[in-house]
């Protein structure tokens, strides 16, 4: 297999695992509940945050293309706003610093999904 392929395998199932724990996560653990709303975000946003999360691991499986995009767009918009929520209340950089890793984890899934998808 090639390095491009087992990278892809490798960061998107890694994504799908961490989105399907996270979706497990906001759904059942009470810290987490109170860690959305040490950020300011109501009790609705964490389960529809943990749906769209579910989705998003389902859709980075399947092969069409939209539905690929659209997990891989709001998955960033999710990490990007974790990153902002965390450093505007006043969380540690170390709070903070976990979505950009995940981003980057994502990044390179999409990156190496897009080279194997030219070829």
């Amino acid at each position: 297999m090639k390095p491009t392929k087992i990278t892809y395998y490798a960061t998107t199932g890694l994504m799908s695992f961490a989105m399907l724990f996270s979706t497990y996560a906001y759904l059942t653990k009470p810290e987490l509940k109170e860690a959305f709303q040490h950020l300011g975000f109501p009790s609705y946003f964490r389960v529809e945050l943990a749906i769209a999360k579910f989705l998003a691991a389902i859709a980075l499986w399947i092969p069409v293309r939209l539905l690929k995009e659209t997990a891989y767009i709001g998955l960033t918009i999710s990490f990007v706003s974790a990153f902002i929520a965390h450093i505007a209340s006043g969380d540690s950089m170390g709070h903070a610093i976990y979505p950009v890793f995940v981003l980057v984890i994502l990044i390179v899934s999409y990156v190496t999904n897009t080279k194997m998808s030219n070829n």
